[in-house]
């Protein structure tokens, strides 16, 4: 799952070097935080949030097939 955020964020921003994804355990919840720089923060939630809800989706359906609940943040 955590390469699946990767590679969507990564294929997204302009400093791919940049991308930090971190990985919170809970018993039934996982939590991925995603760290972009600045200037990419903008192409990562696009316009209304629709690039992230998009990503928060995908994560969802494969966290459904995985059985856990994924929950993506986004941090500055």
């Amino acid at each position: 799952m955590k390469q699946l955020v990767e590679s969507m964020a990564k294929a997204l921003v302009d400093k791919p070097e940049e991308v930090v994804i971190s990985e919170v355990l809970g018993e039934r919840t996982t939590v991925f935080e995603l760290r972009v720089d600045t200037n990419d923060l903008g192409k990562v939630i696009g316009k209304q949030g629709k690039t992230a809800r998009a990503m928060r989706t995908i994560m969802s359906a494969a966290g459904t097939k995985l059985g856990k609940r994924c929950v993506l943040e986004i941090l500055e």
